[in-house]
């Protein structure tokens, strides 16, 4: 008879169990930053996340039957839109922690894949999260001895084993790469290439300073939908979309990192970079009131403690890609800021570039000259487990009617 009991979250008590179990995980783990505890529960709050208007989702904790302690965790859900773009109906888990069990990890594992077969899924991915791919998605597998990026995972060594013994397989996998400020150069190509479109009196580079955080909006909004929104997986971004992005961004954002490219005054590309909130919050121990809000604010604005940069996202409109722009852009970014005694920060890391994605790889590596230095795994499982099994398929376009 086994020791354990696996509860679902029906209760504010039982919402704290399923949400402290990282806590004992981590005990004593110095890389891990305890995640804010509002991150974490607005996944799962229908107000907030819109994937809940055509979806559903599930949390389950698992209790020790001897201490009643809460032990492991995990969530499983799924939305119609997203889990209809593949061949086969692929629901979602996540929010996995777990004690070195394979037991307990094959309990959860069992529910979440029982309940989304209940509704028609035919696939479950994970870890990922309930919502847009930047957030809580992946499994680490390489850089457990640095600290994580801003809602990236972190997780122990073993998770890797307790995915694969389960029957997971590599879907695709998320690459990290540093690049030190003063220490990394960029490739002489990359420079070359700038001198070249910086003499056309077409194109200028601009940081958002220049411009009201509206118009930041919308600019970021249509470079956005052409460069992105074509990608399998990938929503358009609304105006109202937009618009919530730069609110939410607006407290900490430094204006020095974030860059438009113009040609003939029409925006044709970005490049955003926020400092890395997890260099300041750790100490807050996941809450996130109102003495934290200040302290964070005096942190990041009047002691300027944040010494990285989070490189969020970046686009090229797909008519202006291949033309040199990105090397103009860096090399705008470097003469502007980076490389001048403004600059308050020593590394920039770029996440999220996915192993589909071989042409911004060798960018980011060839040109950009950064160093992978993390990589998450999005694991996929079959519930047919007689059907062969095929990677994630390199970038390309979907067709829209």
């Amino acid at each position: 008879m086994s020791n354990y009991i696996l509860r679902e979250v029906k209760t504010k008590a039982d919402e704290h169990k399923w949400l402290y179990v990282d806590r004992a995980i981590y005990k004593g783990n110095r890389n891990w930053v305890c995640p804010l505890d509002g991150d974490i529960l607005g996944v799962f709050d229908k107000g907030r996340n819109k994937k809940f208007k055509d979806g559903e989702a599930i949390r389950w904790y698992v209790e020790d039957a001897t201490t009643g302690e809460a032990v492991a965790r995990i969530a499983a859900f799924y939305d119609n839109e997203t889990a209809n773009g593949y061949e086969q109906p692929t629901g979602g888990c996540g929010f996995f922690e777990c004690p070195d069990s394979q037991e307990i990890a094959n309990m959860m594992f069992d529910a979440a894949r029982e309940w989304l077969k209940e509704r028609g899924m035919e696939a479950m991915d994970g870890p990922i999260n309930f919502g847009p791919r930047d957030s809580w998605w992946g499994l680490l597998v390489q850089g457990y001895e640095f600290q994580p990026l801003y809602a990236n995972p972190y997780n122990p060594p073993y998770y890797k084993d307790l995915f694969e013994n389960y029957g997971f397989q590599n879907y695709f996998n998320q690459n990290t790469y540093l690049w030190r400020v003063y220490d990394d150069d960029v490739n002489e190509v990359v420079l070359e290439k700038a001198k070249r479109v910086m003499a056309n009196p077409g194109y200028r580079f601009e940081n958002v300073s220049k411009i009201s955080l509206e118009d930041a909006a919308e600019n970021l909004r249509v470079i956005y939908n052409k460069a992105w929104a074509l990608f399998t997986g990938v929503n358009p971004m609304t105006k109202e979309e937009a618009q919530k992005l730069m609110r939410t961004l607006k407290p900490i954002i430094d204006p020095n990192v974030i860059f438009f490219a113009y040609f003939n005054d029409e925006p044709i590309g970005f490049f955003v970079m926020v400092p890395d909130l997890n260099r300041l919050i750790g100490k807050f121990g996941g809450k996130f009131g109102w003495w934290q809000k200040l302290r964070l604010m005096w942190d990041l604005k009047v002691r300027k403690a944040c010494d990285r940069l989070f490189g969020i996202i970046f686009a090229i409109t797909p008519e202006f890609q291949g033309k040199g722009i990105e090397s103009g852009m860096m090399k705008y970014i470097l003469e502007t800021y980076v490389r001048t005694d403004k600059n308050l920060y020593k590394t920039i890391e770029f996440a999220w570039i996915g192993d589909f994605n071989p042409v911004m790889n060798r960018m980011i590596e060839r040109y950009v000259c950064a160093t992978r230095h993390k990589m998450h795994t999005t694991y996929r499982y079959l519930f047919d487990r007689t059907k062969e099994f095929t990677r994630c398929p390199r970038v390309g376009f979907k067709k829209r009617d």
